[in-house]
């Protein structure tokens, strides 16, 4: 299939399972689920891959005492924060060795065994192989677990990602663009050429696995129910060679899971790379309603709001100018990150800026720090230097919320990055509970009696999801 640009009606042409063959799907699933009875951790590269979840804890460490905490819990489930999009490739390698290592270590303390998942961006992006390479390696060398394949599941529907012919997709209004169409592959950190995932495999992987090596589950076989020769295609898998999966609905999901679960239990061990649907069908969480943010995210603080806007893609800049245009009363701040070419500017930027939003906060009124709207690329293909240089300015402004004094009322932090380093640098954040959603993919965490504001509702705001409207809704519910 060539990478064009498809109409939102294609996902219209793919037949439905009836709705008996679906109830059948996952009522087999759910008898599989429960007989496998594994604890599912998912290593998060940012906080949004919690996005489709609720009712589940994330961690923001990877220390024993966390795992641990993990795998006592009753949740079949359990989330921990690397953050690791914001690393050096040497840093994420380190940490997702000191990672397998303990998840293999502490599962055989418990005599109960694991499905992992490393949950990246539905847009490809991301430190992708090493991180699951790493992984693999880590846990082989010390558990007796060895992993016949990787399984490539990108597909996010509430951020309109779907893969069609192994085409992976993003949805702009009624159009479904190739991502390496989009803006978000030329990222200067983790850009990449083919939207084809088989071919997208060969160019991460510099070769090592080839396009025509890579195992395709159709969708055709999923609308087919075809769960013999989609279980069949992964009982063939050895050599940790790569699976990607088509998907356009959960029904998809269901019955790939069905599949694999058969695989499971006929020996096979797989590690999963995926974005965040996969994870809440992995986990057979079932959907619930939107947050009801007067009754389950309510708090009886006079304080303001605060919001912070670091996210540059364009999604997020345009969310920001229909804010700007909207009829609430917010005050907006600028935090002018290009200061970060000056000596001492980002610390003098950080000093005004914070001080201005503890002001507003205090006088009960709600503001919007973001920073400036064009991007500080540097001149180099040095794409460490770049993230190094990201990197700071993300420290500098995460000391924002740092140095506050007084407790917000509510705080939503918009980019992966942005809301990840708020949590734990800021907020200290240890344990959260992922309370469900304020909007399609954008969850709401209630922070940990440890942390530096305790049960303060904390939005993460993912800079890709969304429409133009969608920050300006988030803030009217929480007025």
């Amino acid at each position: 299939m060539q990478e064009n640009i498809l109409s939102i009606d294609t996902l219209l042409s793919y037949v439905p399972l009836s709705e008996s063959l679906q109830e059948t799907v996952h009522e087999n699933l759910e008898q599989k689920r429960k007989k496998m009875n594994r604890k599912i951790v998912v290593l998060d590269d940012d906080p949004t891959g919690t996005q489709t979840v609720h009712d589940i804890n994330v961690y923001t460490d990877w220390e024993e005492e966390s795992i641990r905490a993990g795998f006592q819990e009753d949740s079949n489930m359990f989330f921990i924060l690397t953050n690791s999009r914001s690393f050096s490739s040497q840093h994420t390698e380190e940490v997702h060795r000191a990672i397998g290592e303990r998840i293999a270590k502490i599962s055989k303390e418990y005599k109960r065994d694991y499905i992992l998942v490393s949950r990246g961006d539905s847009t490809l992006r991301g430190h992708y192989p090493l991180e699951t390479a790493t992984l693999k390696k880590a846990i082989e060398r010390v558990s007796a677990k060895r992993f016949d394949g990787e399984i490539l599941f990108p597909f996010f529907v509430e951020g309109g990602r779907y893969t069609i012919g192994n085409i992976h997709y993003a949805q702009d209004e009624n159009k479904l663009v190739p991502v390496g169409k989009t803006e978000f592959s030329k990222d200067k950190t983790f850009g990449y050429r083919s939207s084809d995932l088989t071919e997208w495999c060969e160019e991460k992987t510099k070769g090592q696995y080839r396009a025509d090596t890579v195992t395709a589950i159709t969708l055709e076989e999923l609308r087919s129910c075809n769960i013999k020769k989609i279980t069949e295609k992964l009982m063939g898998i050895r050599n940790y060679n790569k699976v990607i999966v088509n998907a356009i609905d959960y029904e998809d999901i269901a019955v790939f899971l069905n599949a694999y679960f058969n695989a499971l239990e006929a020996g096979k061990e797989f590690l999963f790379r995926s974005a965040a649907s996969l994870v809440k069908a992995l986990g057979g969480i079932r959907s619930r309603p939107l947050l009801d943010c007067r009754k389950e995210l309510a708090n009886t603080s006079q304080n303001g709001g605060i919001i912070i806007v670091g996210s540059h893609v364009q999604k997020t800049t345009d969310q920001l100018e229909y804010l700007k245009n909207g009829n609430l009363p917010v005050e907006f701040i600028q935090y002018d990150q290009h200061r970060v070419l000056e000596k001492n500017g980002l610390q003098e930027e950080t000093r005004k800026v914070a001080a201005e939003a503890e002001r507003l906060v205090r006088a009960g009124r709600i503001v919007a720090v973001y920073t400036r709207r064009d991007r500080l690329d540097l001149d180099t293909d040095d794409s460490e230097k770049q993230l190094e240089v990201s990197t700071k300015i993300s420290d500098a402004i995460v000391r924002v919320i740092a140095g506050l004094d007084v407790q917000p009322r509510f705080l939503i932090a918009k980019g992966g990055i942005t809301s990840s380093d708020i949590a734990t640098k800021a907020l200290h954040i240890w344990r959260a509970k992922i309370m469900g959603q304020i909007e399609p993919g954008i969850p709401a965490w209630l922070a940990g009696p440890e942390s530096k504001f305790p049960g303060m509702a904390y939005i993460i705001f993912p800079g890709n999801v969304g429409n133009e409207k969608s920050l300006f809704r988030i803030v009217s519910k929480l007025m």
